[in-house]
């Protein structure tokens, strides 16, 4: 099982919160809830899990869910 992500984990494209891991064979990406969104058409095919956390945004900050589905 994947750890939760923290406030720790930042987004590898803008360096806000990461509430989105995506496992890759070689490695894994971490990305906000925006640019998981952009960029989930490229990752989903090649991830081998996505731990979806935007859930969590609703919750904490009142904004809105789903960013990689």
């Amino acid at each position: 099982m994947t750890e939760p992500l923290t406030a720790a984990d930042r987004c590898d494209r803008c360096g806000a919160q990461a509430y989105v891991r995506v496992v890759l064979p070689v490695g894994e990406l971490l990305f906000c809830a925006h640019h998981a969104r952009e960029h989930a058409p490229k990752f989903s095919d090649v991830a081998t899990h996505v731990q979806d956390e935007t859930d969590r945004l609703l919750a904490e900050h009142g904004a809105g869910t789903g960013a990689a589905r």
